[in-house]
């Protein structure tokens, strides 16, 4: 895949609004192409995360093991971004992910997503007060719902 396609691919995905064109350019350079044929797993939940994905084509399905049994959680497809929390922090998969179909995906390392943090410091302002609001966002969600688990 060219680099333009990566970039235009990385300037749709939400994690990266308000990056500049260099610093997508910079993302797209760093990133490696990762096909995964139908049926093959990408990773497996509880495994130490480095990297995010994402999808460039094809579908991923996301689920956890329970009872030696596949408990689907969700399925994503192109345009979505897995594990972006590994690109910032030490981690752990929180589910599985296996190709539903032949997909295409980019892989993004947190080495190099640090590189571009550190020679763009401005970068970080914005993620941190775009993670912040998301998390804000995310508690908010729970707190309209715990009425519903309370006994």
């Amino acid at each position: 895949m060219a680099l333009d396609d990566d970039i235009r691919i990385l300037s749709g995905v939400g994690l990266f609004e308000g990056f500049t064109r260099e610093q997508l350019r910079l993302m797209a350079f760093g990133a490696e192409a990762t096909p995964l044929k139908s049926g093959r797993k990408l990773y497996v939940e509880d495994d130490q995360a480095d990297s995010a994905y994402v999808v460039v084509s094809g579908r991923i399905g996301l689920y956890r093991e329970m009872d030696g049994r596949h408990q689907a959680v969700g399925e994503v497809g192109p345009g979505s971004m897995l594990g972006e929390l590994a690109l910032i922090a030490d981690t752990r998969r929180l589910t599985s992910a296996a190709a539903i179909a032949d997909s295409e995906l980019l892989r993004l390392n947190r080495s190099m997503f640090r590189r571009i943090l550190e020679e763009y410091p401005d970068l970080a302002v914005i993620l941190h007060r775009r993670i912040s609001d998301e998390l804000q966002a995310m508690v908010r969600r729970i707190e309209r719902l715990a009425p519903r688990f309370s006994s």
